[in-house]
């Protein structure tokens, strides 16, 4: 150990001088920053951290994996617009957590993940220490930015920037290594707490340039058939009365994307939804807010967005490398959303002109015509359930309970939902994002509760509960007011496949027959409900919401009703080699 080192670690301290240490060091910045909640898993080296940061005030809330406490933090950012804090122990922790803050980054959530990692001298030595790895090497591809903190006195200053690079410009995941040696570190008190940094204006406006405002207005000006999309950015920016009173002042029909859905509630008569396939193939002006042209949009062509080049986009970002990403933009717009419509909000006077009313009555009629047809699909009371039933009594629930958080994934359970459940409050809906990962479930089930304190009714398919099912223990041991409807068809996509050999094993995709997954929930104390028809479904969720107990209702859907990967099946290549 080096004589530096040394002192750091046994202190050098005069007689009588006040100490502090790397482990009061980094909660105290984490303090003075407003991150009061930490999701982890404790273990070495991080284990007294945990404990000293929980007797100290911060809220810690330990996990049964580090992939659901990292899903956790990416949500508690992307709800409140400060980074959510994962705490893991070292390298296998570290490649846990790796998982959820490559979502967090791909998803523009702000979060920080803080690991503990071995020494630098031994790492790069590779002696084989205990759970050695090069963390930072392995991060910095991943995430948006990552550091390494050597010393006590730079803990400040790193929190400080690790806060400022997850928040500002497109928000994301940054990592912060921490090896165990910076814990025990010592220093004098008064240069600690000097040396401890509060963020100003982590993320400051950006405003677009006069001219790129005036371009947008000219293109929008003519449109003859415009369309506004509205994807998870608009509604992690808290905007929400700017958009509005864009959207309601340019009379344009608008699409929210899934977790953008509620920005704007979806019974708004400029809603157009349910007319997705047409809005998107016959507009001839699209306006992104805060939504990306990726393959969520089919990436802005193809024959789902009619001719090529029939269209011109606007897009509002704050990236400028998103522009032009699949096709080009006619009228980029870089800056801050807010700003960037406060702006098109002043050009638009009172002259400005109302879309042509032929295309507004095509869109709702068509709109009004699919909803018809959705109410009377989801009002059937069929036996067993199939999606449509199951939701439809999920969606009057949700309707009754507009405060509610709904947390939803899965293939069909998920693609279902987005056009079953109707949403009218902002970041209500929590699913999986742009990268469609499973098992985000449980832990953003956990942060809704934790951040809101609203209750959360979390709709999973069978496939996807089983990547994070067992945080049920920590809903229950923490009696988060969570209520899990779990759609049990028996298997990926739909429990029927059968062995193509006539083998004693299963299918590859079909699940144990009739699984009673409510009795894992009442193995921890919390309620397990089995649902075979519309109204048991219904029955159990009210009490479930009412009460605010930990709910498990495994819900029996009809192991036929299911598609091949939900509705993107496309993504999904088939083999036509016969053998």
């Amino acid at each position: 150990m080096s004589v530096e080192l040394q002192e750091r670690t046994e202190g050098t301290a005069v007689e009588g001088e006040a100490l502090t240490d790397g482990f009061h060091l980094l909660i105290d910045a984490l303090k003075m920053n407003d991150l009061n909640t930490i999701y982890g898993v404790p273990g070495i080296p991080i284990t007294d951290f945990g404990r000293l940061a929980q007797a100290n005030g911060i809220r810690v809330l330990s996990f049964r994996h580090e992939q659901h406490a990292g899903n956790a933090a990416a949500v508690a950012g992307y709800l409140t617009k400060k980074p959510g804090v994962c705490l893991t122990v070292s390298a296998p922790g570290f490649l846990n957590g790796l998982t959820a803050l490559a979502n967090a980054t791909t998803n523009c959530f702000p979060m920080i993940l803080l690991s503990g990692s071995s020494e630098r001298e031994i790492v790069d030595l590779q002696q084989g220490d205990y759970e050695e790895m090069d963390q930072l090497a392995i991060a910095k591809p991943l995430c948006k930015a990552a550091f390494r903190v050597l010393h006590a006195e730079d803990i400040g200053i790193a929190v400080a920037r690790a806060i400022r690079a997850a928040v500002s410009g497109r928000p994301g995941g940054v990592y912060l290594d921490l090896p165990a040696a910076l814990f025990g570190q010592t220093m004098n008190a008064v240069a600690g707490a000097q040396s401890l940094v509060k963020v100003i204006d982590p993320a400051p406006r950006q405003l677009p340039g006069p001219e790129a405002v005036d371009r947008a207005l000219n293109v929008l000006k003519s449109a003859r058939k415009p369309l506004i999309i509205l994807g998870k950015g608009a509604a992690y920016v808290q905007e929400d009365e700017t958009i509005k009173k864009f959207v309601e002042t340019s009379g344009i029909p608008f699409l929210p994307m899934s977790m953008a859905k509620g920005l704007l509630p979806d019974s708004h008569p400029q809603c157009a939804a349910a007319a997705r396939s047409l809005v998107l193939k016959e507009a001839d002006v699209v306006v992104m807010l805060g939504a990306r042209l990726n393959w969520l949009l089919s990436h802005g062509k193809g024959k789902s967005w009619g001719e090529p080049g029939s269209k011109k986009f606007i897009q509002l970002d704050i990236e400028p490398q998103e522009m032009d990403s699949n096709v080009e933009i006619a009228a980029p717009l870089v800056g801050d959303l807010g700003s960037s419509l406060q702006l098109m909000l002043q050009g638009m006077d009172n002259s400005w002109k109302q879309p042509p009313v032929a295309w507004l009555d095509t869109v709702y009629a068509k709109r009004d015509a699919n909803v018809a047809k959705l109410t009377q699909r989801v009002g059937a009371d069929t036996t067993p359930m199939d999606f449509s039933t199951a939701l439809g009594a999920l969606r009057e629930i949700i309707a009754d309970r507009p405060d509610a958080m709904l947390v939803n994934e899965g293939a069909n359970t998920l693609d279902f939902a987005r056009s079953i459940i109707n949403m009218s409050e902002p970041r209500k809906r929590i699913d999986v994002g742009t990268w469609g990962i499973m098992g985000i479930g449980m832990g953003a089930a956990v942060a809704a509760a934790v951040e809101t304190g609203n209750q959360v009714l979390a709709v999973e398919g069978d496939s996807a509960f089983g990547f994070s099912g067992m945080e049920i223990e920590t809903i229950c041991r923490y009696n988060l007011p969570v209520c899990i409807v779990i759609f049990n068809n028996n298997g990926i996509y739909r429990g029927t496949d059968e062995n193509p050999t006539g083998g004693e094993d299963v299918a590859p995709t079909v699940f144990v027959k009739d699984s009673r997954y409510e009795l894992m929930m009442q193995a921890f104390g919390g309620e397990g409900i089995y649902a075979t028809s519309r109204d048991e479904l219904t029955k159990a969720v009210v009490n479930a919401m009412d009460s605010g107990k930990p709910t498990l209702v495994n819900a029996i859907i009809d192991e036929n009703a299911g598609t091949e990967s939900g509705r993107i099946g496309n993504l999904n290549p088939q083999s036509v080699v016969k053998k």
